[in-house]
C-alpha cells in the first residue's frame, strides 16, 4: 500500500547550517494495516508522517501509495492523488468559524463534490464518529476529544484508503484517549483502511497498531510486529523506545 524508498528530509536552519529529520531509509507498510512511527521527541516521526503525502518533499527517494509514485507527479495529479489520503492532526485544525458539519463539508467542497453528495457523505461520517447531534455546533462548543473526533471524520470524507494520523491523542484525557482510538480501529475494520499514526505514548502502540517503525535522532532503528500487546525490540534502542510508559 506504501512504500518509501530510501526517502530522506533535511532543513536548512537559522544559522545557515543543515539538519537532518530523516535519515536515508525505506519502509513498506500494507494494506489494511495500522502503522505506528514511534519515537522520542525529534526523532523525526511527523516528518516522517508528512513525507508520505508530500506535505514535505522529500530530498531524496521515491514515495509510492496505492500503486502511484506521487513523487512523479505534476502538482495537478498531486492534489488529485491526496484526496485518496486524509490526514488528522495532533490541534485538531478545525476551522473556528464553520459548524461541525461544515468542517466536515470542506474537503469535499475542495474536490468539487456535489452539494447534494457533500450533505449525504457528511451525514454519514458523522454517524461513523458518533457525532451527528453536534452537527451544527462549533468547534468551540466541543470538548477535546469530540473536536478529534470530527477531525477523523474530515480525514474520512473522501473515502481514502490511507489516514495519516499525527499525534491524534497527546492533547487528550486517558479516557477521551480510549475513545478517539477505537474510532480509529472502528474505521480500520469497517472500511479497510490503512492508517499510519504518529505517537510517542507505547498504551497507544499496544493498544491500536500491528506493525511500529522505531526512530531515533531521524534513523530507522527496526520495524517491530504487536502481538497481542507484545513488542519484542531486538536493538539496544528499540527496547530502550518500547519499555512501559
Amino acid at each position: 500500500m506504501i512504500t518509501l524508498d530510501n526517502v530522506s528530509k533535511r532543513y536548512q536552519t537559522r544559522e545557515k547550517s543543515w539538519f537532518t529529520a530523516v535519515e536515508p531509509l525505506s519502509l513498506e507498510i500494507k494494506a489494511g494495516e495500522i502503522f505506528g512511527l514511534m519515537g522520542y521527541s525529534g526523532a523525526g516521526k511527523s516528518t516522517l508522517l508528512r513525507l508520505i503525502n508530500l506535505l514535505e518533499e522529500p530530498d531524496t527517494g521515491k514515495v509510492t501509495v496505492d500503486g502511484e509514485e506521487l513523487t512523479a507527479l505534476s502538482a495537478s495529479a498531486l492534489r488529485k492523488a491526496r484526496q485518496n489520503i486524509g490526514m488528522v492532526f495532533q490541534q485538531f485544525n478545525l476551522l473556528s468559524n464553520r459548524t461541525v458539519a461544515d468542517n466536515v463539508a470542506f474537503p469535499l467542497e475542495i474536490a468539487g463534490w456535489p452539494s447534494e453528495k457533500i450533505r449525504a457523505r457528511v451525514v454519514e461520517c458523522l454517524e461513523i464518529v458518533g457525532l451527528q447531534e453536534r452537527a451544527q455546533h462549533y468547534p468551540s462548543q466541543l470538548s477535546g476529544g469530540q473536536k478529534q473526533r470530527v477531525g477523523i471524520a474530515r480525514a474520512l470524507a473522501s473515502n481514502p484508503k490511507v489516514i495519516l494520523a499525527d499525534e491524534p491523542t497527546s492533547a487528550l484525557d486517558p479516557a477521551t484517549t480510549r475513545s478517539v482510538l477505537e474510532c480509529l480501529e472502528d474505521i480500520n475494520k469497517r472500511f479497510n483502511v490503512t492508517i499510519v499514526i504518529v505517537t510517542h505514548e507505547m498504551s497507544v502502540l499496544r493498544r491500536l497498531c500491528d506493525r511500529a517503525a522505531l526512530l531515533h535522532h531521524g534513523k530507522l532503528v527496526e520495524v517491530v510486529d504487536v502481538c497481542g500487546n507484545q513488542i519484542r525490540a531486538q536493538s539496544e534502542i528499540g527496547r530502550e523506545l518500547t519499555r512501559e510508559d
